[in-house]
């Protein structure tokens, strides 16, 4: 089972031969009148009866065929307008081909349905195998090109990554400052070439927030014997998702990783969610304690168990989407304990679908409660004098570059230092996390001193 979850859903190989099981269930589902047997067709009604169910003529079946295609793209378009729309289920416009692949998969099963009417019990079946072939390609489609969920574990919302073994720990380590590691670092003998990935158990002493297990990147660093005291990033992904998500970052920062001698910040990436179909927000509410949860259960985690320096200049806090909101809120309240910000096509205010209806669900009706949580109120309140946010998103992101554009301005406005990159042909999915990483990273790097200024 562990091998299924972990199967590799994005692979061009797989994709491609879902499209051809597809195609060829379309055509066997469309060619029934040709599918006949000569007799069939031209005997009676008695011969016909004597041996199955009546079958349509050929024309007559096309037509029916024709209608449900139709049909079932219609029911799609409808259900996406509904749903899109008039609920805002997903919270952001859907791009035109994850569209298209939910009306390819109402009009397959269309197509299927009708191949129930006057059909034989193994049509039947067929046409219940072709749905479920019609729905998993629209699926793994619609997956692939959001490029998020690389395995069927993480789409399901399943982390079946292995726990991680870590490093012990030096309680000397973290009174060190990580500044101008590049001057002093040398990388000894058998240090690993690639960083470790693995699952980690949070406990949420402090706040009871049920949170997934956390997903952390160890360096090379921080792998071999007498570690020097390395940078940290907390690091939250988008709604739905979960931790596992953030496969970039590892493969980024191990390429830089071999640039800077093994060098690299450890990465834990956290639950602030709970469930891919749940939005508590980053605030302590009747949803949960996440902003205790991230604060101060995760920070006293990392403190206990990593070989982080203590310096908040080697902190950071960042996110992608949902969870660049949660960042910059926390870097925003927190200046004492985050130096830095990256914040990738972060939405600007904690959000469950409309205002309204987050007053309603998350703060019981209190405006004032909700308009005290925005992270432009928030940055009005404190003074920074040191802190570095950097803004990335993409030019094709309609919704959130104007948001992250906001709030870059509400943080220079406030004092921070602030950066702001725009990338183009880049859109609201996993390219932009990939072009949040490769731009901020390199620019932490420098901030950590793990790399020359």
């Amino acid at each position: 089972m562990e091998q299924l979850f972990n199967l590799n859903i994005v692979q061009k190989p797989l994709l491609y031969a879902l499209y051809v099981l597809s195609g060829m269930a379309a055509a066997y589902l469309l060619m029934r009148p040709v599918l006949l047997s000569r007799s069939l067709r031209r005997s009676g009604p008695a011969a016909g009866m004597s041996q199955g169910p009546q079958q349509p003529g050929r024309r007559r079946w096309l037509f029916i065929a024709a209608a449900a295609l139709a049909g079932g793209a219609v029911i799609g378009a409808v259900t996406l307008f509904v749903c899109e729309v008039l609920l805002n289920v997903f919270g952001i416009p859907l791009d035109a081909d994850t569209r298209a692949w939910v009306v390819f998969a109402f009009a397959g099963i269309g197509l299927a349905v009708v191949n129930w009417w006057r059909s034989r019990w193994w049509r039947k079946a067929a046409a219940v195998v072709a749905a479920l072939v019609f729905l998993a390609t629209a699926t793994l489609g619609i997956n692939a090109g959001y490029g998020l969920n690389a395995t069927l574990g993480a789409l399901l919302g399943l982390n079946t990554v292995h726990h991680l073994a870590l490093p012990k720990l030096d309680p000397n380590l973290q009174q060190e400052s990580g500044a101008a590691l590049w001057k002093n670092w040398k990388a000894p003998a058998g240090m690993p070439a690639t960083g470790r990935i693995g699952a980690v158990t949070i406990p949420a002493d402090a706040s009871g927030f049920h949170a997934r297990d956390a997903y952390l990147y160890l360096p090379p660093a921080a792998l071999v014997d007498n570690p020097p005291a390395l940078p940290i990033v907390i690091m939250m992904m988008g709604q739905p998702g979960g931790p596992e998500q953030n496969t970039s970052a590892v493969q980024e920062l191990d390429a830089l990783a071999q640039q800077n001698h093994g060098l690299a910040p450890i990465v834990l990436t956290v639950d602030q969610l709970g469930s891919p179909y749940r939005n508590p927000l980053c605030v302590d509410s009747a949803q949960g304690n996440v902003y205790t949860y991230v604060t101060t259960d995760v920070v006293n985690y990392i403190r206990k168990n990593l070989n982080v320096a203590a310096d908040r200049l080697q902190w950071a806090v960042a996110g992608y989407s949902n969870g660049g909101e949660c960042a910059l809120s926390f870097a925003a309240k927190r200046p004492e304990l985050f130096g830095s910000l990256l914040d990738i096509s972060g939405e600007l205010e904690p959000l469950v679908g409309t205002a309204e209806n987050t007053v309603k669900t998350v703060f019981g009706g209190n405006q004032t409660a909700f308009n005290a949580e925005k992270p432009a109120t928030i940055l009005t309140k404190h003074k920074y004098t040191d802190g570095l946010a950097i803004f990335t998103s993409g030019a094709l992101d309609h919704k959130y570059t104007p948001q992250v554009a906001t709030a870059q301005a509400d943080a220079k406005a406030a004092g921070m230092t602030t950066l702001r990159f725009v990338g183009d042909g880049i859109g609201h999915r996993g390219d932009a996390v990939d072009y949040g990483l490769k731009t901020g990273l390199p620019l932490l790097y420098k901030r950590f001193g793990l790399a020359p200024p």
